[in-house]
This record gives structure tokens, C-alpha cells and sequence, in this order.
């Protein structure tokens, strides 16, 4: 299993965190794409440190930035996203033994493929996590989900309503699935806005992570 590593910002605070926040980018870009989400946040999050690992694999397509999985063909996606997601989990595990922290002070976001990333790990994580900020992805292996979930940490879906790359029904079809196995859902498609994530979904993601981290 490939051992994650990236930016990182520690507590604007000062001192030892109270909360971690991981962030996955997306397809072709690495730690740094995210990183600045920090930035934004961490006047709300003083006491939280802030993780954004580069995705285990080179994004051979483009010649630079990373993937967490290939999208194609099928076998290699499912076996792909499978893999990323124990990267994901084995790299949360050691920050929080790091940080002397429970899986309840830990919020997971991602990005696109970052977002399809951490659908996908989280709820086949135990113990739970505070809770997972999806931006314009989508549930991948939904079909196994049943079977696999070994925890049930609530979700914020948040979709641009203009995105061209990946269609604002994945994040409508994701919120739907997860709802009908007993997750808590909110979702958001928001209006005019294309693959991104701009101010009303960042304070969409504010608002949730202050409700789950307390």
C-alpha cells in the first residue's frame, strides 16, 4: 500500500490540534491544488491542522500531477479506487495516532476525483469520522456499498449546477444512495457554477464541519 504524503498547514492557533482535516485533490493535480482551502478555513478551524496528500500515482495522460485511480478500463477503476481508498484510511490512522486525536475530530474533504476517493473510503473506514465534504464528484461501487459499510459518518455533497466534467446527477444519485442505506445527506446543487468550488460551497462545508466537529 502506497504511503500518502503532501502540504500541510498546522493550527493557525498555534499548539497541538484539536481537529484534522484531510483533503483530497482531483485528477491531474496534486496537494497544493488544495492546500489553499486551508487558508479559507482555518479562521473558523484555529485549533485545526490541515492534510493534503498527493494521490499515489502519476497522471500519465497528462505528463504531470497525480490520480488516485485510473478511470479506465472498468477493472482497473474498481481496483484502483479500492486501493486509494486503504491509502486514504492507512494515512488518516497515522495522523490521528500522530496527533493524539479520536476518528470523531476528523473530517475528510475531496475534490472530484479526491471526492470520488473519499465516497468511497469513508464509510468502509472504522472507526467513523466526524464527517466527508464531497465537491463535484460521484459514488463509485455503490453496488458493493451495502455489504461493505462499516461505518456511517454523515455527508455534504456539494455540485455545480454548470459542471461540464462530471454531471451535478452523480452528486444527486450519491445523495440518493447513500439516504436510502441510512446516511445523513445533505446535498447541493449549486446554480451557475462549473467544475469548482467557489465561496457558497465553501461556506456550505463551513457551516457542516462546525456542526460535526462541535
Amino acid at each position: 500500500m502506497p504511503t500518502l504524503a503532501g502540504p500541510f498547514r498546522e493550527p493557525l492557533a498555534g499548539g497541538a490540534p484539536n481537529a484534522l482535516v484531510t483533503l483530497l485533490h482531483g485528477i491531474g493535480a496534486n496537494g497544493e491544488d488544495l492546500i489553499g482551502l486551508a487558508d479559507a478555513l482555518a479562521p473558523r478551524f484555529p485549533h485545526a491542522a490541515f492534510h493534503a496528500p498527493d494521490a499515489p500515482h502519476p497522471y500519465a495522460e497528462a505528463g504531470f500531477g497525480y490520480q488516485w485511480f485510473p478511470r479506465e478500463p472498468e477493472p482497473a477503476r474498481r481496483e484502483g479506487v479500492r486501493a486509494a481508498s486503504g491509502a486514504v484510511n492507512a494515512h488518516i490512522a497515522g495522523l490521528l495516532a500522530e496527533h493524539a486525536l479520536d476518528s470523531r475530530r476528523c473530517v475528510l474533504v475531496g475534490f472530484s476525483q479526491g471526492c470520488m476517493t473519499a465516497l468511497h473510503a469513508a464509510p468502509r473506514m472504522e472507526p467513523q469520522l466526524a464527517g466527508v465534504v464531497g465537491f463535484s464528484g460521484a459514488l463509485l461501487d455503490a453496488e458493493t456499498l451495502p455489504d461493505e459499510t462499516r461505518s456511517k459518518p454523515p455527508f455534504l455533497l456539494a455540485h455545480g449546477g454548470a459542471d461540464t466534467v462530471v454531471p451535478p446527477t452523480a452528486t444527486a444519485e450519491a445523495a440518493q444512495t447513500l439516504a436510502g442505506l441510512g446516511f445523513e445527506v445533505e446535498a447541493h446543487i449549486i446554480p451557475g457554477l462549473g467544475h469548482g468550488i467557489d465561496q457558497r460551497g465553501l461556506e456550505l462545508a463551513t457551516q457542516f464541519m462546525e456542526r460535526v466537529l462541535g
